[in-house]
C-alpha cells in the first residue's frame, strides 16, 4: 500500500514538472512572437514636436506599452535625437506590481538604455506600506536612475494627510537606497498640493503644449512634454521626456 501510495507521489511530481515545462514554453513562445511583431514596428519621425534644445531625451512606459522590442527602441534615431533613458512602472499602492515590470526592467538594461522605476503614489494608502511595496519589486544596480514616486491624485484625502504619507514614502525609500527620491508631478498638481514642502526633493514635472520648458518656477529635472510619442519597437504611444542638464550632470545623477 505504502509503495503504491510512493508510485502516485512521484507521478504527480512527473505530472507537475512537465505541465510546469509547456506552461513556461508556451510564456517563451508569446514572448518571442510578441517581441518580433514589436520588433517590425517602425516609424518615420517621433511623431511629436521635440524640444531639441536638450541633448538627453527618454521615455516611460508600463504594461499598457504591452511587449517592447528595446533593441529597436535604442537603434532608433531622427536627427540628433534618441532614446538614451527610460522610466519603467514598477509597482502602485500596497500590494501591485506592473505586469511588465520585471521584463521591462530586464530587458532595456540589455538593449543599453539607462532605466529607472517608478511607484504609482495611492494617496488613500499607507506611505510606508507603499515603499516597501516598491523596495520589494526593485533592486537598483549602479548605473540606474534615482527612484521616482509618481503623485498625481488625491482620492479625496485632504492636503495634510496627503503631505505625511507622501513624506513617510519618499523616506523609506530614501533611507533604503541611500539617494533621494524622485518627485513626477504634473505642474498644476505640483503648486497646489505640494509646494514648498518638497521643494528639496528632485522634480520630473509633466505639462504638455509647452515647447521650450514647463511652466514652474522651481528647478526641474526632467520634463514630461508628451504623452503621444511614436517609437519604433512599440506598439502604441508613448510618453516623451528630456533631462535638464548635459551628459555630465546625468551621469551625476545615476546610483553609485
Amino acid at each position: 500500500m505504502a509503495t503504491r501510495r510512493k508510485k502516485k507521489f512521484y507521478l504527480f511530481l512527473i505530472l507537475i514538472f512537465f505541465a510546469s515545462l509547456i506552461t513556461t514554453g508556451v510564456l517563451w513562445g508569446y514572448d518571442w512572437w510578441m517581441t518580433r511583431k514589436a520588433r517590425f514596428v517602425r516609424y518615420p519621425e517621433f511623431g511629436i514636436a521635440i524640444p531639441e534644445k536638450y541633448s538627453i531625451h527618454g521615455i516611460d512606459v508600463s504594461k499598457y506599452q504591452q511587449f517592447i522590442a528595446w533593441d529597436a527602441v535604442k537603434a532608433m534615431q531622427v536627427r540628433k535625437v534618441k532614446i538614451e533613458f527610460v522610466f519603467i512602472k514598477a509597482t502602485e499602492g500596497i500590494g501591485n506590481t506592473d505586469g511588465k515590470f520585471f521584463r521591462n526592467w530586464q530587458k532595456s538594461k540589455q538593449a543599453g538604455i539607462t532605466r529607472g522605476a517608478y511607484h504609482f503614489f495611492l494617496a488613500t494608502k499607507d506611505g510606508k506600506k507603499q515603499a516597501e511595496n516598491f523596495i520589494n519589486a526593485v533592486e537598483l544596480e549602479p548605473g540606474d536612475l534615482p527612484p521616482v514616486l509618481d503623485v498625481e491624485q488625491t482620492y479625496g484625502v485632504n492636503s495634510v494627510t496627503l503631505k505625511q504619507e507622501l513624506k513617510e514614502c519618499l523616506d523609506v525609500m530614501e533611507n533604503y537606497y541611500k539617494v533621494k527620491p524622485i518627485i513626477y508631478t504634473n505642474v498644476d498638481f505640483y503648486k497646489q498640493y505640494l509646494g514648498k514642502d518638497f521643494d528639496s526633493y528632485p522634480l520630473w514635472a509633466a505639462h504638455y503644449f509647452e515647447y521650450n520648458e514647463p511652466r514652474i518656477k522651481r528647478d526641474w529635472l526632467f520634463w514630461q512634454h508628451s504623452e503621444g510619442g511614436r517609437v519604433n519597437g512599440i506598439l502604441f504611444k508613448v510618453d516623451f521626456n528630456v533631462f535638464n542638464g548635459d551628459s555630465t550632470d546625468f551621469h551625476n545623477l545615476l546610483v553609485d
